[in-house]
């Protein structure tokens, strides 16, 4: 046999195993695509955000287990997979791409916070891949992406909760301080269109840094312009740090702040800064508190058991946001009986009434949210603890 043969039949024999080993590798992924359903979640487990993110891991963790304890969704095992952005914008955008490209998920959960979500968005809706949300800010799913939804409640809600009960008590002429993130800017674009559109006045509009230690000087600066009450938008640490410094400053101007710190975690911050702080909360933060008949009630309290026992400590609405995300996305399939990407989109657009920790949701093609403003109690903090103030 000639070198030239023997040569031919050396590449032959290597296209051919190679060959046999990528047929390998198919009919094993293609089985594994079978009997698995793959989510894939991003959260800020670690860096700033890490009181959101952690909770948010464990309540997915804790899920994955519930789900196939009871037999899975639609018979198959449920693998959701969890990478940690660390806080970090390129982090996430990283974790995003490994998703979609490497462990091929069929749905995504994630971010934690609304940079986050808005750096990964365009990924997941490139690959047509459905994405939830576990952040707030409006501009998420403002305008629609037909392949991006999310949990929490949006900051138009939070705003037009807070200024209502601002209106209802004669306060008239209102300071805002936000932070310079994704969600600070978000809520400080819809602040400065709903403060004037219902009739009251905005005298001040400060901004601070998400990395601020001190805001001292943005609150002298709202004092000199004597509002009625002052709206703080953004996540710890800088509403505790806002919240000390007007104790400092013996203010006694009312301070609402967003939903952004809805967590024990900001009372603990705050310490006795944060009494009488006003700010509108989801349900999940005061479910003893809420009538018995309410439709999302015994699963709160449900909700709170299963997670305390297990982790050992308080729950958050970020958790909350992490059960909602996962829950509509196991519905989505449950309702279409197909884990296809295009079928999980187009089945959460279909949800109706569907109970969740946030609110109770109604999703169509036009609200990739579906909650509204009724998803919100406005909140007392009292005695280092929420004190419900009004339905």
């Amino acid at each position: 046999m000639s070198v030239r043969s023997q040569a031919w039949e050396g590449k032959m024999r290597k296209s051919l195993l190679m060959v046999a080993v990528l047929l390998v590798v198919l009919i094993s992924g293609k089985a594994f695509g079978d009997d698995t359903i793959r989510i894939g979640a991003i959260a800020s487990v670690t860096g700033p955000a890490s009181f959101l993110g952690e909770p948010e891991r464990n309540t997915l963790i804790m899920l994955q287990d519930q789900i196939n304890e009871s037999g899975g969704i639609l018979g198959k095992k449920l693998e959701i997979i969890i990478y940690d952005d660390e806080t970090e914008v390129n982090k996430a955008v990283l974790a995003a791409d490994r998703l979609i490209r490497r462990d091929r998920v069929q749905a995504g959960i994630g971010g934690t916070t609304s940079g986050n979500t808005l750096a990964i968005i365009s990924n997941f809706s490139r690959a047509e891949i459905p994405l939830v949300s576990m952040a707030a800010a409006e501009r998420i799913v403002n305008p629609v992406d037909p392949w991006i939804f999310k949990t929490p409640q949006s900051d138009r809600h939070a705003v037009t909760r807070i200024l209502h009960h601002a209106k209802d008590h004669g306060y008239e002429k209102l300071a805002i301080i936000t932070v310079s993130d994704g969600f600070g800017q978000a809520g400080r674009e819809v602040l400065r269109e709903l403060v004037p559109e219902m009739g009251l006045t905005m005298v001040s509009d400060e901004i601070y840094g998400p990395r601020d230690t001190d805001m001292t000087s943005q609150l002298t600066r709202i004092r000199n312009q004597n509002p009625d009450a002052i709206i703080c938008w953004g996540t710890n640490p800088g509403p505790a740090v806002i919240a000390r410094n007007r104790q400092q400053l013996r203010l006694d101007i009312p301070l609402y702040m967003s939903h952004g710190v809805a967590s024990r975690r900001f009372i603990e911050l705050a310490g006795s800064a944060a009494e009488g702080l006003l700010l509108p909360l989801g349900r999940l933060s005061v479910a003893e508190h809420i009538p018995d008949d309410h439709l999302q009630k015994e699963l709160l309290l449900k909700y709170i058991s299963d997670y305390e026992s297990r982790f050992n400590t308080p729950v958050s609405s970020f958790g909350g946001y992490a059960w909602d995300a996962m829950m509509l996305i196991k519905e989505a399939i449950e309702m279409g009986q197909s884990a296809e990407p295009k079928d999980i989109r187009d089945n959460l657009e279909k949800i109706q009434g569907f109970v969740g920790t946030g609110g109770i949701f109604n999703m169509s093609p036009e609200d990739h949210n579906g909650l509204d403003e009724t998803s919100f109690v406005m909140a007392m903090i009292e005695n280092q603890d929420w004190k419900i103030v009004s339905e």
